[in-house]
């Protein structure tokens, strides 16, 4: 049915489009905002607050944890954020949203744009639209290595502006159209992780061990639910250097009376014959079917794949990307820092890649809101999401 791939189509209507924001605006923008640009800002907002595990850390992350990410509904005003009469701010209202506990980057941006809509006083829709997408635009600047970052606002735009809003006489009613279609936007993206987690369980038996990587949000509520359901398995869980995001997710599991054994990394291999199943999130799902995600997650898919274990992936449809790597170097790199605990001389190069690209064949479902995915249809996915 489709001859073309998303990105054919959508880069022939970008071609229409005029850049609204000059480069030399978002350099100094994204400077503004993040001080070390060769460092994921994302990872450096990590690095300063998880960047040493301790037992007040965890529990604050515990607690973090257990909160509810929409006891502030999307409609409700924003309290206010220090100066009144301050000119509002995008990347503020995103840092802001970004604090709550549990929500996720991309739904915060979500959250930030829709109030942009609110308080702008544009009154044409010609210039709603062009205040949107400079909106947007800003906040893709704050990290330009953030995939679910970028996908979440372009998802947005496409959402909200793909409406019939054009034929109300009045423009005061095309925007409450528009935030309308905002509002429900948001809505859906924060349910997401929730409707993954249930379309997820038949997949999870009685007896099964599953082999996790990394941190996730959303894997870590498909275990819960599963647990809740009063299924018996066990979790193995990777260390998740140099972050070490595995003991974060292995303390949490542990609440739950789930069964936990931690690893090094570099035991996955050495374990997996005790595994029915490895379920891993994503910081991006391609074009290709494939994934971007925690690095190490390819070496484990490629170990699985050679067992004959199946690999599943859980991930929010915001954050479907239009992006086509075909390997490891071919796409942004997102750097962090890490710290081995011992003097490393200069010499001495250090590899600070924090994430990997795992092709399709190595992975067997992708578990989303849209519903359960085999890589092969997550391209036609995108067209329906973008057009």
């Amino acid at each position: 049915m489709f001859y073309r791939s998303a990105s054919s189509i959508l880069d022939r209507q970008q071609h229409q489009q005029q850049d609204l924001l000059s480069s030399s605006t978002l350099m100094s923008t994204e400077t503004l905002q993040n001080p070390n640009p060769k460092i994921s800002a994302y990872y450096q907002t990590r690095a300063a607050h998880h960047g040493v595990i301790t037992s007040d850390w965890l529990a604050q992350s515990q607690a973090a944890v257990g909160q509810d990410p929409g006891a502030l509904p999307l409609d409700s005003p924003v309290p206010p954020r220090g100066d009144s009469g301050k000119q509002f701010s995008v990347i503020d209202e995103f840092n802001y949203w970004r604090k709550q506990p549990d929500l996720a980057e991309a739904v915060a941006a979500i959250r930030a744009l829709a109030s942009v809509m609110r308080s702008s006083e544009a009154t044409t829709m010609m210039e709603l639209e062009i205040e949107l997408k400079k909106a947007s635009d800003s906040l893709k600047s704050w990290d330009t290595t953030s995939i679910s970052l970028t996908a979440g606002c372009d998802l947005f735009l496409r959402y909200v502006t793909r409406t019939s809003a054009l034929e109300y006489e009045e423009f005061s009613s095309a925007k409450s159209r528009l935030i309308e279609r905002a509002d429900k936007f948001g809505e859906i993206s924060l349910k997401a992780r929730k409707i993954i987690a249930m379309l997820s369980q038949d997949f999870i038996f009685d007896g099964c061990t599953i082999m996790v990587h990394g941190f996730s949000r959303v894997v870590l509520e498909v275990l819960k639910l599963a647990a809740q359901s009063k299924k018996q398995f066990r979790v193995l869980c990777t260390e998740g250097r140099p972050d070490r995001t595995g003991l974060l997710l292995s303390n949490e599991l542990a609440k739950v009376d789930v069964p936990v054994k931690l690893l090094i990394d570099s035991a996955a291999a050495y374990s997996m014959d005790e595994v029915d199943m490895v379920l891993v999130g994503a910081d991006g799902v391609v074009e290709s079917g494939g994934i971007i995600n925690m690095m190490g997650t390819y070496q484990i898919a490629l170990v699985a794949h050679s067992m004959n274990k199946p690999v599943y992936v859980a991930a929010e449809s915001y954050k479907f990307a239009r992006l086509y790597p075909l390997d490891q170097k071919d796409m942004v790199p997102a750097l962090r820092p890490i710290d081995f605990g011992v003097p490393i001389p200069s010499k001495v190069e250090v590899e600070t890649s924090a994430r990997d690209y795992t092709p399709p064949q190595y992975l067997t479902l992708l578990f989303t809101d849209l519903g359960v995915l085999t890589p092969s249809v997550v391209s036609d996915e995108l067209i329906q999401l973008y057009l």
